[in-house]
C-alpha cells in the first residue's frame, strides 16, 4: 500500500502525519508505522479529521489488532443499552455520534487499505444501524415511560413499535454514508397505560418515531448518526408517520404500487424477531404472487425508462449507482426475478441480494456466467461506492472529476493510474448494462431508409437541390442552412457533432413529408438548438425513431407543445412510450403519481422539491395536450384532467408549505399533530379552478380560510402567534406557486376574489368569510361564489364552507334588482374587455359568448336556489344547466343550446391556445358557432332582457 506512483498523495500524507505529530506528541509511538499511517491519512479526509480529533483512536487502529474482534466489541448491543441508560439527552446524542464515528473510522481504515472485503464492511455498517436504531428506541421509551406509560392492546398487554428497515438496510447491505429507509408500524390500536396520562397508541408511536428521527438525524458538533428517510411509508409524506398492521394491510391490498413491491422485497423488522415473522406473513401476498408473475417485466421496463430519464436529466454519465450498468440495474435484475418467481420458489424470498443471486443460479433462472458477472460487478461497484464515500463521509456515487480524488480511488483499487482505474470501471458498467438489456429485452431501433438527397441537404453539398427535389422548397432549404451554420458555432464536442450529423438527414426527410415543412422546421430547430450541447438527448432522438415521429406530430399540431419542449427539453423523455404519452393517468391518480415522482427528491432539498413540482406539471400537461391533439380526450375530459392535475399540485404545495412552517415555528394553537390533515386551514378554488374547467394557460383563482380563534403562540422554539402563522402559511404557499425556476412557474395565482379583494388579508378566518358574504359582498362576488368549491384542507372547515356557500346562494333575492345588477356588470365588462370587431370575434366577451353563458348560469343559481337548493350543489356550468332543466327552469332545447355552445367555445379556445393564438377568431371561420351564439343571445334576453 505504498504511494510510490502517487507523489501528490505522498506529499499530502507526509504533511498530515507531521501535523498530527505536532498536535499530539503521544503519536510518536507510531513512528515505525509512519509510512502506512501517512498513506491512510492522505487517502481520506474523513480518516484524517477523525484521527485529529481523537488521536487515541489512531493508536487503537494501528496497534489494536483484529478487526472482527474490535467490531464485535464496539457493536455489543448490551453495552449500548447500559451506556445510554445513564445519560441525559445531550450526552446520549453525543455518545451515539462518537460511537458511530469511531466504528466508521475502523471500517474506512480497513476497507481503504484492502484489509477487509466489501461484504464485511456492509455487514458491519448494517449492524451499526441496527444497534443505533434499537438502542436509541429503547432509550426513548424509557425516557417517556413515566409520563405516557406503554402502549397496550385491548387486553392491556404492552405492544411494540416495529421499525421496518427498507432498502439496503433491510438486506443488511448498507453503504458507508447511506440514509436509512424506515417504516414505523405497530400491531393494533389501543391506549397507553401506566403513565401520568393516557394517549392513543398511534399518537404515542408517531411521537416516538419523531423523537427517534431527531435523535439519529440531528446534526451537532459531532455530526449525526444516520439520516432517516420515511418516504417509503404508506401514502408517502402525506401519510401518518406510524400505522397499525391493519392499516398497512389495507393500504397494500388497495393502494400498493409496483415499485412498493420492489421495496418490500427487503423489508425487515429491526427490533423484534416475532414481529418480523408476523409482518412477513402480512406482506407476503402483496409482494409475492402465487403464480409466476411475468407482469413484473413490464413494470421493470417502465422503471428502467425512469432510470434512463433520470440519468439524462441530471447528466449522471459517471454515476455508478443510477447510471447505465450501475448498482441500481443489478438490483433491478435480481429483485424483478425474485418477484417473478418468488411465489413459486420460496427460497427466492431473500432480503440479501447476494443470497437471492445464488438461488437464481441454483434454480437455473440465470446461467452461471450471468450470476458470476452480477456478483463480481455488484461487489466491485459496492466497494467503489464505499471508497467514494469514505473519502469525505459524503453520500455520493459520482466518479470524481478532480485529480486528487481520482488518485485516491485508483490507489485504493490497486491501479497505477486513473486511466487504468476508469477503464476497469467502465468495463464493469458495460457488462452489467448488456446483461440488463439481454435479461429483459429492449426494443431495437426502427430502421429508416434515408434518401441520400437529405445527406446532401444537411451537409450543404448541392446548392441546386431545390430545383431537383420538389419537396425541398427554397424557404425550407434556407432554414436548414441557417440552422446548420448556427450549430457549427456551438461547442458540442466530437460525440455531439457526430450524433447530430447522423440524426439530421432522416429528420429532414421526415419534416419534408409534412404539408407545411417550413413551419414545422422552425419549431423543431428551436428545440434542437436547446439540446445541441446535451448529447444524451440527441442520441435519444437518433436511437428512437418512434420518439422522433411523436415529436414531429405534436409540434406540427401545436406550437404550444413545441414551445414547451423547447423550454423544457427534459420532456423529450416522455416521447419514448406512445402508450403512456397519449393516455394520461386516471384523473383520480394524479396525487399518487405525484407522490411517486417526488420520492426521487431528497425531502430536505427545497429547491429540488419546487423544481420537481414544476417538472411533474410540465410532463403531465404534455401528456394531456398529446391526448387532446390525438382526440383521445374530449374537451370536457381535457379540463377535468387539467383541473385534477392542479388539485394534486395544490395539495402537495400546501403540504410542503405546512411542513416548512411547522419546522420553523411549531404547531399553531388547536393543532395537536404535525401529520394530521386537520390543520385548521383550507383552500377554496374559484373561477375555472372551482368550476372544473381549467385550460392550458389558466391561472388558479383561490381563497385561503382558517378557523384559528386564538392568538396563543405556536409551540416551536421560534414561536409566533397562531393567527400570524396562518398568514405566513398563505404567503409561503403563494411563494411556492409563483417562484420561477428552470422549469417555469408552477401556476400564477389570483387572490382578488378573497373578501375585500386586494385590500383584504391574504388568509381570512371562517367567521370573517361568513360575515363578509352575508353583509358586505356585492352581487358579482356572489356570482363568483357560484363557481367555488373546496380544493384541499381541514374537513371541518370544508363542511362549514359548504354550509355558508349553500346559505348565501340560497338567500331570497328580488328578481328585478338581481337582473339589473348582473346586466350592469355585464355591460361594464363588455365595454372594457370585448375586442370583437367586424372581422374578428372575441370568444369570451362577445354577445352570446362564454361570459354571457356563465352569467345565465349564475343568474339561475342566485335567483332560484331559494326554492331549488339542488341548483347550488354544483360549481360547473354544465351540471348547473342540467339541474335547471330538471327543475323546469330551462327547456331541453335551451339547455342543449347553452351547453353545446359553451362546449364549442371552450373547444375553439383550446385550439387557439394550442396554436398560441389569442381568443380572437375570424368571423368567417365561425359561421356555425355564430348562429349558436345568436341563440344564446335570445336566451339571455329571455332571462336578463330588462
Amino acid at each position: 500500500m505504498q504511494l510510490v506512483h502517487w507523489p501528490d498523495l505522498q506529499k499530502q500524507g507526509a504533511r498530515r502525519w507531521q501535523q498530527l505529530l505536532d498536535e499530539h506528541h503521544e503519536l510518536s509511538s507510531l513512528e515505525e508505522y509512519s509510512d502506512f499511517v501517512s498513506s491512510m491519512l492522505a487517502a481520506s479526509d474523513f480518516i484524517f479529521e477523525q484521527c485529529r480529533r481523537h488521536p487515541d483512536w489512531l493508536i487503537e487502529l494501528t496497534l489494536g489488532g483484529c478487526f472482527e474482534e474490535q467490531m464485535t466489541n464496539l457493536l455489543d448491543r448490551s453495552l449500548w443499552e447500559r451506556a445510554l441508560n445513564n445519560l441525559d439527552e445531550t450526552m446520549a446524542r453525543s455518545w451515539l455520534r462518537q460511537r458511530r464515528n469511531r466504528i466508521l473510522l475502523w471500517i474506512a481504515w480497513f476497507e481503504f487499505s484492502g484489509q477487509i472485503d466489501v461484504r464485511d464492511s456492509i455487514r458491519w455498517l448494517s449492524e451499526l444501524a441496527d444497534c443505533a436504531v434499537v438502542a436509541g428506541l429503547n432509550w426513548l421509551i424509557n425516557q417517556s415511560q413515566a409520563l405516557n406509560g406503554l402502549p397496550c392492546d385491548e387486553q392491556g398487554n404492552p405492544i411494540p413499535l416495529c421499525v421496518l428497515a427498507m432498502g439496503k438496510l433491510g438486506g443488511s447491505e448498507l453503504n458507508f454514508s447511506s440514509d436509512i429507509d424506515l417504516i414505523f408500524c405497530y400491531p393494533e390500536q389501543g391506549m397507553t397505560q401506566g403513565g401520568r396520562r393516557r394517549i392513543p397508541n398511534q399518537q404515542y408511536f408517531i411521537r416516538l418515531g419523531q423523537q427517534l428521527i431527531q435523535l439519529l438525524g440531528h446534526v451537532s458538533a459531532d455530526g449525526f448518526v444516520f439520516r432517516v428517510d420515511m418516504r417509503l411509508r404508506p401514502f408517502g409524506e402525506s401519510g401518518p408517520l406510524a400505522v397499525s398492521y391493519a392499516a398497512m394491510e389495507d393500504y397494500y391490498q388497495n393502494h400498493g404500487r409496483d415499485w412498493e413491491r420492489y421495496a418490500m422485497v427487503k423489508a425487515r423488522c429491526m427490533n423484534d424477531g416475532t414481529q418480523d415473522q408476523a409482518l412477513l406473513k402480512l406482506l407476503r401476498p402483496f409482494v409475492y404472487r402465487r403464480y409466476i408473475d411475468f407482469s413484473v417485466v413490464e413494470s421493470l421496463r417502465r422503471m428502467k425508462a425512469m432510470i434512463l430519464t433520470e440519468v439524462r436529466r441530471k447528466g449522471l454519465t459517471d454515476n455508478i449507482k443510477l447510471g447505465r450498468g450501475g448498482i441500481r440495474e443489478i438490483e433491478f435484475i435480481v429483485q424483478a426475478l425474485q418477484l417473478i418467481w418468488g411465489g413459486r420458489i420460496p427460497h427466492l424470498q431473500q432480503r440479501s441480494l447476494l443470497d437471492a443471486l445464488s438461488v437464481l443460479g441454483k434454480e437455473k433462472i440465470l446461467d452461471e456466467t450471468s450470476v458470476d458477472i452480477l456478483r463480481s460487478s455488484y461487489l466491485f461497484l459496492r466497494h467503489l461506492e464505499n471508497l467514494l464515500q469514505q473519502i469525505g463521509d459524503q453520500q455520493i456515487q459520482d466518479l470524481p472529476e478532480d485529480k486528487l480524488n481520482q488518485s485516491r480511488l485508483a490507489w485504493a483499487l490497486g491501479e497505477h493510474s486513473w486511466a487504468d482505474a476508469y477503464h476497469r470501471i467502465i468495463q464493469v458498467l458495460q457488462k452489467v448494462s448488456r446483461l440488463f438489456d439481454d435479461t429483459f429485452g429492449h426494443p431495437l431501433p426502427e430502421e429508416q431508409e434515408v434518401d441520400g438527397v437529405y445527406d446532401g441537404l444537411w451537409l450543404e453539398e448541392d446548392d441546386e437541390i431545390c430545383h431537383k427535389v420538389s419537396s425541398i422548397t427554397e424557404p425550407f432549404y434556407q432554414l436548414v442552412r441557417q440552422f446548420r451554420q448556427r450549430s457549427l458555432r456551438r461547442v458540442m464536442g466530437e460525440k455531439g457533432r457526430i450524433t447530430l450529423d447522423q440524426l439530421m438527414p432522416g429528420l429532414l426527410q421526415f419534416i419534408a413529408g409534412y404539408s407545411k415543412p417550413e413551419k414545422l422546421a422552425e419549431r423543431i430547430f428551436l428545440i434542437l438548438e436547446k439540446i445541441l450541447t446535451r448529447t444524451a438527448y440527441l442520441q435519444l432522438l437518433l436511437e428512437n425513431p418512434g420518439a422522433l415521429k411523436q415529436l414531429l406530430r405534436l409540434c406540427d399540431a401545436s406550437i404550444l407543445v413545441a414551445e414547451q419542449l423547447s423550454n423544457y427539453p427534459l420532456l423529450l423523455d416522455e416521447l419514448l412510450d406512445p402508450q403512456t404519452l397519449y393516455q394520461p393517468v386516471d384523473e383520480s391518480c394524479y396525487a399518487v403519481q405525484l407522490d411517486e415522482f417526488m420520492l426521487r427528491i431528497e425531502p430536505d432539498d427545497l429547491e429540488q422539491q419546487i423544481e420537481g413540482l414544476r417538472q411533474f406539471k410540465q410532463i403531465q400537461m404534455l401528456k394531456i395536450a398529446a391526448a387532446d391533439i390525438a382526440d383521445v380526450l374530449p374537451l370536457m375530459k381535457v379540463s377535468d384532467h387539467l383541473t385534477a392535475l392542479a388539485e394534486a399540485l395544490t395539495t402537495k404545495v400546501v403540504d410542503l408549505a405546512w411542513q416548512q412552517m411547522v419546522v420553523r415555528y411549531g404547531l399553531p394553537s388547536g393543532v395537536i399533530d404535525v401529520n394530521t390533515r386537520q390543520r385548521g386551514f383550507a383552500v377554496i378554488g374559484y373561477g375555472k379552478f372551482g368550476g372544473i374547467e381549467l385550460g392550458y394557460g389558466s391561472d388558479l383563482d383561490m381563497v385561503f380560510i382558517h378557523n384559528c380563534q386564538s392568538y396563543a403562540p405556536t409551540d416551536g422554539l421560534k414561536s409566533i402567534d397562531s393567527k400570524q402563522f396562518y398568514l405566513r402559511l398563505a404567503q409561503r404557499i403563494m411563494h411556492l406557486f409563483q417562484t420561477r425556476s428552470s422549469a417555469g412557474v408552477l401556476y400564477e395565482v389570483d387572490m382578488r376574489l378573497r373578501p375585500s379583494g386586494n385590500s383584504g388579508l391574504l388568509v381570512t378566518s371562517l367567521d370573517s368569510f361568513r360575515d363578509y358574504q352575508r353583509e358586505q359582498a356585492w352581487t358579482w362576488e356572489h356570482q363568483a361564489l357560484v363557481r367555488s368549491r373546496a380544493i384541499d384542507g381541514d374537513l371541518d372547515i370544508i363542511a362549514s364552507f359548504n354550509k355558508i356557500r349553500q346559505f348565501i346562494l340560497g338567500r331570497f333575492r328580488d328578481e328585478k334588482t338581481l337582473q339589473q345588477e348582473i346586466v350592469d356588470m355585464r355591460e361594464k365588462m363588455r365595454i372594457h374587455l370585448d375586442r370583437s370587431d367586424d372581422s374578428m370575434v372575441d370568444l369570451k366577451q362577445a354577445p352570446g359568448g362564454m361570459v354571457d353563458i356563465e352569467f345565465v348560469a349564475q343568474y339561475l343559481v342566485l335567483l332560484y336556489s331559494n326554492q331549488n337548493p339542488e341548483l347550488a350543489k354544483w360549481s360547473d356550468n354544465i351540471r348547473i344547466f342540467e339541474t335547471a332543466m330538471q327543475v323546469g327552469l330551462l327547456s331541453e332545447c335551451d339547455m342543449r343550446t347553452l351547453m353545446s355552445t359553451y362546449i364549442e367555445i371552450r373547444n375553439e379556445g383550446h385550439r387557439q391556445v394550442l396554436q398560441a393564438h389569442s381568443r380572437l377568431v375570424a368571423r368567417k371561420k365561425l359561421s356555425d358557432l355564430l348562429s349558436c351564439m345568436k341563440k344564446v343571445e335570445a336566451i339571455w334576453g329571455h332571462f336578463l332582457g330588462i
